[in-house]
Protein backbone atom coordinates (compact mmCIF):
# COMPACT_ATOMS: atom_id res chain seq x y z
CA UNK A 1 0.00 0.00 0.00
CA UNK A 2 1.24 3.50 -0.88
CA UNK A 3 0.19 6.15 1.64
CA UNK A 4 0.68 9.90 1.29
CA UNK A 5 0.82 11.54 4.72
CA UNK A 6 0.49 15.30 4.38
CA UNK A 7 1.95 17.39 7.18
CA UNK A 8 4.03 14.39 8.18
CA UNK A 9 6.84 16.43 9.73
CA UNK A 10 4.50 17.89 12.33
CA UNK A 11 3.57 16.46 15.71
CA UNK A 12 0.72 14.11 14.81
CA UNK A 13 1.84 13.37 11.26
CA UNK A 14 5.31 12.25 12.37
CA UNK A 15 3.85 10.09 15.11
CA UNK A 16 1.55 8.46 12.57
CA UNK A 17 4.43 7.79 10.16
CA UNK A 18 6.41 6.12 12.96
CA UNK A 19 3.33 4.08 13.83
CA UNK A 20 2.78 2.94 10.21
CA UNK A 21 6.40 1.97 9.58
CA UNK A 22 6.49 -0.05 12.78
CA UNK A 23 3.19 -1.87 12.20
CA UNK A 24 3.29 -2.14 8.40
CA UNK A 25 6.94 -2.28 7.30
CA UNK A 26 5.82 -3.38 3.83
CA UNK A 27 3.88 -0.13 3.23
CA UNK A 28 5.40 2.74 1.26
CA UNK A 29 5.03 6.06 3.07
CA UNK A 30 5.42 9.43 1.34
CA UNK A 31 5.61 12.48 3.58
CA UNK A 32 4.62 15.80 1.95
CA UNK A 33 5.24 18.72 4.27
CA UNK A 34 5.60 22.46 3.69
CA UNK A 35 7.99 22.77 6.64
CA UNK A 36 6.36 25.73 8.29
CA UNK A 37 7.44 26.63 11.82
CA UNK A 38 5.83 23.46 13.26
CA UNK A 39 7.20 21.05 10.64
CA UNK A 40 10.29 19.49 12.17
CA UNK A 41 12.38 16.89 10.33
CA UNK A 42 14.14 16.11 13.59
CA UNK A 43 10.91 14.27 14.46
CA UNK A 44 11.79 11.78 11.70
CA UNK A 45 15.56 11.65 11.92
CA UNK A 46 15.56 8.00 13.00
CA UNK A 47 13.71 6.81 9.88
CA UNK A 48 15.01 9.20 7.21
CA UNK A 49 17.07 6.39 5.59
CA UNK A 50 14.27 3.83 5.76
CA UNK A 51 13.71 2.47 2.23
CA UNK A 52 9.92 2.52 2.81
CA UNK A 53 9.90 6.24 3.59
CA UNK A 54 10.26 9.30 1.35
CA UNK A 55 10.15 12.98 2.28
CA UNK A 56 9.06 15.65 -0.20
CA UNK A 57 8.96 19.33 0.67
CA UNK A 58 5.70 20.75 -0.63
CA UNK A 59 2.47 22.61 0.02
CA UNK A 60 -0.88 20.80 -0.34
CA UNK A 61 -2.40 24.02 -1.68
CA UNK A 62 0.11 23.99 -4.56
CA UNK A 63 -1.02 21.60 -7.30
CA UNK A 64 2.53 21.13 -8.60
CA UNK A 65 3.81 20.19 -5.15
CA UNK A 66 0.92 17.80 -4.69
CA UNK A 67 1.77 16.16 -8.02
CA UNK A 68 5.24 15.41 -6.67
CA UNK A 69 3.79 13.85 -3.53
CA UNK A 70 1.27 11.68 -5.32
CA UNK A 71 3.67 10.58 -8.07
CA UNK A 72 2.16 7.74 -10.08
CA UNK A 73 -0.68 7.44 -7.59
CA UNK A 74 -1.33 6.53 -3.97
CA UNK A 75 -3.86 4.28 -2.26
CA UNK A 76 -4.64 6.66 0.60
CA UNK A 77 -4.03 10.29 1.54
CA UNK A 78 -4.08 11.00 5.27
CA UNK A 79 -4.34 14.76 5.65
CA UNK A 80 -2.55 15.98 8.76
CA UNK A 81 -1.44 19.15 6.97
CA UNK A 82 -3.07 22.10 8.69
CA UNK A 83 -2.51 25.37 10.44
CA UNK A 84 -3.75 24.44 13.89
CA UNK A 85 -2.92 26.95 16.61
CA UNK A 86 -5.89 29.13 17.61
CA UNK A 87 -3.76 32.06 18.79
CA UNK A 88 -1.90 32.18 15.47
CA UNK A 89 -5.21 32.06 13.56
CA UNK A 90 -6.35 35.19 15.38
CA UNK A 91 -3.20 36.99 14.22
CA UNK A 92 -3.05 35.56 10.67
CA UNK A 93 -6.34 34.02 9.43
CA UNK A 94 -5.25 33.99 5.78
CA UNK A 95 -2.63 31.28 6.28
CA UNK A 96 -5.28 29.05 7.84
CA UNK A 97 -7.72 29.52 4.98
CA UNK A 98 -5.05 28.71 2.39
CA UNK A 99 -3.97 25.45 4.01
CA UNK A 100 -7.11 24.21 5.73
CA UNK A 101 -9.64 25.11 3.01
CA UNK A 102 -7.80 25.50 -0.31
CA UNK A 103 -5.35 22.72 0.57
CA UNK A 104 -8.21 20.34 1.35
CA UNK A 105 -9.82 21.28 -1.97
CA UNK A 106 -6.64 20.33 -3.86
CA UNK A 107 -6.51 16.98 -2.06
CA UNK A 108 -10.14 16.28 -2.92
CA UNK A 109 -9.46 17.10 -6.56
CA UNK A 110 -6.58 14.62 -6.48
CA UNK A 111 -8.97 11.89 -5.32
CA UNK A 112 -11.59 12.96 -7.88
CA UNK A 113 -8.97 12.62 -10.62
CA UNK A 114 -8.41 9.06 -9.33
CA UNK A 115 -4.78 9.71 -8.49
CA UNK A 116 -5.52 8.68 -4.91
CA UNK A 117 -7.82 5.91 -3.72
CA UNK A 118 -9.33 7.82 -0.79
CA UNK A 119 -8.80 10.71 1.58
CA UNK A 120 -8.82 10.61 5.38
CA UNK A 121 -9.42 14.14 6.66
CA UNK A 122 -7.95 14.82 10.12
CA UNK A 123 -10.03 17.45 11.87
CA UNK A 124 -10.98 18.75 15.28
CA UNK A 125 -13.85 18.90 17.75
CA UNK A 126 -13.40 22.69 17.71
CA UNK A 127 -15.53 22.92 14.56
CA UNK A 128 -18.57 22.36 16.79
CA UNK A 129 -17.89 25.37 19.00
CA UNK A 130 -18.29 24.85 22.73
CA UNK A 131 -20.90 22.87 24.63
CA UNK A 132 -22.04 23.57 28.21
CA UNK A 133 -23.48 20.10 28.82
CA UNK A 134 -23.58 16.80 26.97
CA UNK A 135 -21.40 15.75 24.04
CA UNK A 136 -20.89 16.51 20.37
CA UNK A 137 -21.97 13.74 18.01
CA UNK A 138 -21.12 13.25 14.35
CA UNK A 139 -24.38 15.06 13.52
CA UNK A 140 -23.78 18.13 15.69
CA UNK A 141 -23.90 21.43 13.76
CA UNK A 142 -20.72 23.36 13.06
CA UNK A 143 -20.48 26.54 15.15
CA UNK A 144 -16.79 27.54 14.98
CA UNK A 145 -15.64 30.43 17.14
CA UNK A 146 -12.09 31.09 15.88
CA UNK A 147 -10.52 31.51 12.44
CA UNK A 148 -8.76 28.17 13.02
CA UNK A 149 -11.93 26.21 13.73
CA UNK A 150 -13.77 28.02 10.92
CA UNK A 151 -11.06 27.06 8.43
CA UNK A 152 -11.18 23.42 9.54
CA UNK A 153 -14.98 23.46 9.29
CA UNK A 154 -14.65 24.81 5.75
CA UNK A 155 -12.36 21.95 4.74
CA UNK A 156 -14.64 19.37 6.38
CA UNK A 157 -17.71 20.72 4.60
CA UNK A 158 -15.82 20.58 1.32
CA UNK A 159 -15.19 16.89 2.02
CA UNK A 160 -18.91 16.34 2.57
CA UNK A 161 -19.77 18.22 -0.63
CA UNK A 162 -17.31 16.21 -2.72
CA UNK A 163 -18.71 12.94 -1.38
CA UNK A 164 -22.31 14.00 -2.00
CA UNK A 165 -21.63 15.55 -5.42
CA UNK A 166 -18.91 13.34 -6.89
CA UNK A 167 -19.18 10.22 -4.68
CA UNK A 168 -15.44 10.27 -4.05
CA UNK A 169 -14.19 8.13 -1.13
CA UNK A 170 -13.50 10.55 1.70
CA UNK A 171 -13.78 10.07 5.47
CA UNK A 172 -13.77 12.92 8.00
CA UNK A 173 -12.53 12.52 11.57
CA UNK A 174 -13.05 14.91 14.47
CA UNK A 175 -10.71 14.44 17.40
CA UNK A 176 -10.31 15.84 20.86
CA UNK A 177 -7.02 17.48 21.90
CA UNK A 178 -3.76 15.62 21.17
CA UNK A 179 -0.76 15.37 23.48
CA UNK A 180 2.45 13.35 23.59
CA UNK A 181 6.08 13.30 22.31
CA UNK A 182 7.22 15.66 19.54
CA UNK A 183 4.47 18.24 20.09
CA UNK A 184 5.55 21.74 19.12
CA UNK A 185 5.92 23.74 22.37
CA UNK A 186 3.03 26.15 21.87
CA UNK A 187 0.10 23.91 22.91
CA UNK A 188 -0.98 23.80 26.54
CA UNK A 189 0.72 20.58 27.65
CA UNK A 190 3.89 20.92 25.56
CA UNK A 191 4.37 24.64 26.30
CA UNK A 192 3.66 24.34 29.99
CA UNK A 193 5.89 21.28 30.41
CA UNK A 194 8.87 22.90 28.68
CA UNK A 195 8.33 26.20 30.49
CA UNK A 196 8.37 24.40 33.83
CA UNK A 197 11.52 22.48 32.87
CA UNK A 198 13.16 25.82 31.99
CA UNK A 199 12.26 27.28 35.37
CA UNK A 200 9.65 29.62 33.87
CA UNK A 201 6.06 30.26 34.83
CA UNK A 202 3.12 28.94 32.80
CA UNK A 203 0.67 31.47 31.25
CA UNK A 204 -2.84 30.25 32.07
CA UNK A 205 -5.69 31.96 30.21
CA UNK A 206 -8.51 33.52 32.25
CA UNK A 207 -9.47 31.53 35.34
CA UNK A 208 -8.29 28.18 33.98
CA UNK A 209 -11.78 26.67 33.98
CA UNK A 210 -11.90 25.91 30.24
CA UNK A 211 -12.45 22.17 29.80
CA UNK A 212 -10.80 20.03 27.14
CA UNK A 213 -10.85 16.32 26.29
CA UNK A 214 -7.44 14.70 25.76
CA UNK A 215 -6.03 11.82 23.69
CA UNK A 216 -2.51 10.40 23.70
CA UNK A 217 -0.88 10.42 20.27
CA UNK A 218 -0.57 6.62 19.95
CA UNK A 219 -4.28 6.15 20.66
CA UNK A 220 -5.12 8.60 17.89
CA UNK A 221 -2.80 6.75 15.50
CA UNK A 222 -4.61 3.50 16.25
CA UNK A 223 -7.96 5.16 15.57
CA UNK A 224 -6.81 6.49 12.19
CA UNK A 225 -5.35 3.08 11.34
CA UNK A 226 -8.77 1.46 11.88
CA UNK A 227 -10.59 4.20 9.99
CA UNK A 228 -8.13 4.01 7.09
CA UNK A 229 -8.56 0.24 6.71
CA UNK A 230 -12.17 -0.33 7.79
CA UNK A 231 -13.96 3.02 7.76
CA UNK A 232 -16.72 3.63 5.23
CA UNK A 233 -16.57 6.32 2.54
CA UNK A 234 -18.73 9.35 3.27
CA UNK A 235 -18.76 8.66 7.01
CA UNK A 236 -17.68 10.89 9.89
CA UNK A 237 -16.00 9.43 12.97
CA UNK A 238 -15.49 11.23 16.26
CA UNK A 239 -12.33 10.31 18.17
CA UNK A 240 -12.61 10.93 21.90
CA UNK A 241 -11.57 9.40 25.21
CA UNK A 242 -14.09 10.85 27.66
CA UNK A 243 -11.17 12.19 29.73
CA UNK A 244 -12.14 15.82 30.27
CA UNK A 245 -10.28 18.18 32.54
CA UNK A 246 -10.10 21.90 33.09
CA UNK A 247 -6.88 23.63 32.07
CA UNK A 248 -6.25 24.32 35.75
CA UNK A 249 -6.49 20.61 36.54
CA UNK A 250 -4.00 19.83 33.77
CA UNK A 251 -1.56 22.42 35.11
CA UNK A 252 -1.83 21.00 38.62
CA UNK A 253 -1.12 17.49 37.29
CA UNK A 254 2.02 18.77 35.55
CA UNK A 255 3.15 20.62 38.67
CA UNK A 256 2.64 17.46 40.72
CA UNK A 257 4.64 15.33 38.27
CA UNK A 258 7.53 17.82 38.48
CA UNK A 259 7.16 18.39 42.24
CA UNK A 260 6.56 22.12 41.81
CA UNK A 261 4.35 24.65 43.60
CA UNK A 262 1.33 26.53 42.26
CA UNK A 263 3.25 29.82 42.37
CA UNK A 264 4.58 28.78 38.95
CA UNK A 265 1.14 29.63 37.48
CA UNK A 266 0.74 33.07 35.90
CA UNK A 267 -2.83 34.05 35.06
CA UNK A 268 -3.04 36.02 31.80
CA UNK A 269 -5.81 37.80 29.91
CA UNK A 270 -8.16 35.37 28.20
CA UNK A 271 -7.95 35.10 24.41
CA UNK A 272 -10.84 36.25 22.19
CA UNK A 273 -13.50 33.64 21.37
CA UNK A 274 -12.10 31.15 23.89
CA UNK A 275 -14.45 28.12 23.97
CA UNK A 276 -15.38 27.05 27.48
CA UNK A 277 -15.89 23.30 27.10
CA UNK A 278 -15.45 20.53 24.54
CA UNK A 279 -16.82 17.00 24.89
CA UNK A 280 -17.02 14.53 22.02
CA UNK A 281 -19.02 11.31 21.71
CA UNK A 282 -16.96 8.49 20.15
CA UNK A 283 -19.57 5.72 20.49
CA UNK A 284 -19.76 5.19 16.71
CA UNK A 285 -16.01 4.59 16.37
CA UNK A 286 -15.97 2.22 19.35
CA UNK A 287 -19.02 0.18 18.37
CA UNK A 288 -18.56 0.03 14.59
CA UNK A 289 -14.77 -0.29 14.34
CA UNK A 290 -13.90 -1.65 17.78
CA UNK A 291 -11.53 1.13 18.86
CA UNK A 292 -10.66 1.76 22.51
CA UNK A 293 -8.04 4.18 23.84
CA UNK A 294 -5.20 2.46 25.69
CA UNK A 295 -3.78 5.38 27.68
CA UNK A 296 -5.33 7.11 30.65
CA UNK A 297 -4.45 10.80 30.87
CA UNK A 298 -2.42 10.55 34.07
CA UNK A 299 -0.15 7.80 32.70
CA UNK A 300 0.05 9.54 29.32
CA UNK A 301 1.06 12.81 30.97
CA UNK A 302 3.74 11.02 32.97
CA UNK A 303 5.14 9.48 29.78
CA UNK A 304 4.97 12.84 27.98
CA UNK A 305 6.76 14.77 30.73
CA UNK A 306 9.47 12.11 30.83
CA UNK A 307 9.94 12.44 27.06
CA UNK A 308 10.42 16.22 27.31
CA UNK A 309 12.83 15.74 30.20
CA UNK A 310 14.89 13.33 28.07
CA UNK A 311 14.75 15.41 24.88
CA UNK A 312 15.71 18.92 25.97
CA UNK A 313 17.94 19.39 22.94
CA UNK A 314 14.94 18.86 20.64
CA UNK A 315 12.72 21.51 22.19
CA UNK A 316 15.55 23.90 23.13
CA UNK A 317 16.41 24.11 19.43
CA UNK A 318 12.80 24.98 18.63
CA UNK A 319 12.37 27.55 21.38
CA UNK A 320 15.64 29.26 20.47
CA UNK A 321 14.56 29.56 16.83
CA UNK A 322 17.62 27.64 15.60
CA UNK A 323 15.62 24.84 14.01
CA UNK A 324 13.47 27.08 11.82
CA UNK A 325 16.47 29.18 10.77
CA UNK A 326 18.38 26.06 9.70
CA UNK A 327 15.59 24.56 7.61
CA UNK A 328 14.75 27.83 5.92
CA UNK A 329 18.31 27.80 4.57
CA UNK A 330 18.32 24.06 3.89
CA UNK A 331 15.18 24.07 1.74
CA UNK A 332 15.00 27.60 0.35
CA UNK A 333 15.64 26.51 -3.24
CA UNK A 334 13.53 23.34 -3.27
Amino acid sequence: MRILVTGGAGFMGSNFIHYLLKKYPEYEIINLDKLTYAGNLDNLRDIENNSSYTFIKGDIADKNDLEKGVGKGVDVIVNYAAETHVDRSIMDPEAFIKTDVLGTYELLETVREKRAGKLIQISTDEVFGDIKDGEFTENSPFLPNSPYSASKAGGDLMCRAYYKTYKIPVIVTHSCNFYGPYQYPEKLISLFTTNLLEGKKVPLYGDGKNVREWIFTEDHCQAIDLIMHRGLAGEIYNIGTGERYSNMEIVKMLLSLLDLEENRIEFVKDRPGHDLRYAINSKKLREELGWEPQHKLKEGLKETVKWYQNNKEWWNKIKSGKYLEYYKKQYKDR
